[in-house]
């Protein structure tokens, strides 16, 4: 009762601070173009950020937290009623035009309700036994794989998420080594936005860019996979499960077939894009492998066509209300950016001594993807053209990229967390908290890597 009555009183502030803020811009006869802030002003304009996450740690829901957040940017910056519905209107619909994570999430699930991470299970047990720690470093290999290939960490990890929590169940070290290795890959990956945005901004093609960054992308995979197995091996205690019943009775045989189409898409997502760099054309796209996965999930498992159909649409009830959710709290954020936040954290770099300048933009990046990291290609598209202005290199810009990556991994709105969120079966706080330490650790590692190769 008192955290309802906390919450209540948050967004009814939010709300008296929108109303004073509409009255004035309308009293003004319409908002301006806001100047890069200065002074006790550019400190002014990350209250909002800073509140944002400070509620989000008191467990306040993410959309309060924005409202309160974006309606004290509006107070700041003097951002009107009009304005800030603009962004709500324009916000949302680009998050739900997100489709590859959306389709993704639908066939996972369907596999899912299908039996086909179960009896992937049932299989891994039978013969590798006791040994989890292997089956997680292979996990975390999947999840890089399938994210660089892609281009997307959530759409990969939809798949992916169930079918370590079925196979090793929720280690905090694996949830970590998956989410870190995401991070690198989709900053870094040829298929991705993040890596497009980088290119664009810096002239570079997008192929030079991904070959500079490749052995860096490596070294922080290759870390994921002994995390992975570090935690696994030490808390061989946490998994608990048992064959089920139903698949226990099925032969090894019986099993794979099952198991069929989850190998399906995994490897379309996985390799799909080195065959149609191959031949020339794109022969394994959303549409081809969501029709073979149903027909797949059809033929091998005891759906029927009407069934595997209805699970492909049910399972995309959840990443649907996430990115909804998601695109509500964006506009918030993006509200803020409209009031400069963004450009003064990413301008830190330009004041450090020289020999820091990386590292600095690079802490930006970190310090803007916590809060603001529900999709990390909007949040580079905010603040690389601030950082290019300083003249970096490809690989500099690739760094920055990287920590928003990073911080992105201790968002609470990130696509990525919310479905190893869902797919661990954890609240996302937990997974935050989990993150914490292995994902700053690499935060580290990538400044030591910035300061030296920047």
């Amino acid at each position: 009762m008192l955290n309802k009555k906390r919450n209540l009183f948050s967004i009814g502030a939010a709300l008296l601070f929108m109303l004073i803020s509409s009255a004035q811009i309308f009293a003004t006869g319409g908002a301006e173009e806001i100047a890069t802030p200065t002074g006790f002003y550019a400190i002014l304009v990350i209250v909002p950020l800073l509140v944002i996450v400070a509620l989000l740690f008191l467990k306040v829901d993410m959309l309060a937290a924005g409202f309160v957040g974006g309606t004290i940017a509006m107070l700041i910056g003097g951002i009107g009623l009009a304005e800030a519905n603009e962004q709500f209107l324009s916000t949302i619909p680009g998050m739900l035009s997100i489709t590859v994570p959306i389709i993704n999430s639908a066939i996972a699930m369907a596999v899912f309700k299908s039996g086909g991470y179960t009896s992937a299970l049932a299989l891994v047990r039978r013969k590798i036994g006791n040994k989890n720690e292997y089956v997680a470093a292979f996990i975390v290999i999947l999840q890089a794989a399938a994210t660089y290939m892609s281009g997307i960490g959530g759409g990969s990890a939809m798949v992916i998420a169930p079918l370590a929590m079925a196979a090793v169940g929720a280690i905090p070290e694996l949830i970590a080594a998956m989410s870190i290795a995401s991070a690198v890959a989709f900053t870094t990956s040829p298929a991705s936005l993040e890596s497009g945005i980088v290119s664009k901004i810096s002239g570079v093609p997008v192929a030079e860019y991904v070959a500079e960054m490749r052995l860096f992308t490596l070294v922080f995979v290759v870390l994921s996979v002994i995390l992975g197995f570090y935690g696994a091996k030490k808390r061989k205690t946490l998994f608990k499960g048992e064959e089920n019943e139903e698949f226990a009775k099925l032969s090894d045989g019986e099993l794979f077939r099952i198991t069929i189409p989850a190998i399906f898409m995994l490897a379309a997502v996985i390799v799909g894009p080195f065959i149609n760099d191959a031949i020339g054309m794109s022969l394994f796209n959303p549409l081809m492998y969501t029709v073979v996965t149903v027909l797949l999930i059809f033929v091998c498992t005891k759906f029927s066509m009407n069934e595997s159909l209805e699970a492909v649409v049910d399972g995309s009830t959840y990443i649907l209300t996430r990115l909804f959710a998601v695109g509500i709290f964006l506009s918030f954020i993006n509200i803020i950016g409209d009031t400069g936040a963004f450009q003064v954290i990413a301008g830190i770099a330009e004041k450090a001594p020289s020999a820091f300048v990386v590292p600095a933009a690079v802490v930006a990046g970190i310090l803007i993807g916590i809060p603001a990291g529900a999709y990390v290609g909007s949040i580079l598209g905010l603040i690389l053209p601030v950082v290019a202005a300083l003249n970096f290199s490809p690989v500099a810009l690739g760094f920055v990229a990287m920590g928003v990556g990073l911080g992105s991994q201790l968002s609470f709105v990130n696509i990525t967390m919310q479905a190893l969120s869902a797919g661990f079966q954890l609240p996302i706080i937990q997974v935050v908290k989990g993150n914490g330490k292995w994902v700053g650790m690499s935060m580290v590692l990538l400044l030591v890597l910035s300061y030296f190769f920047g």
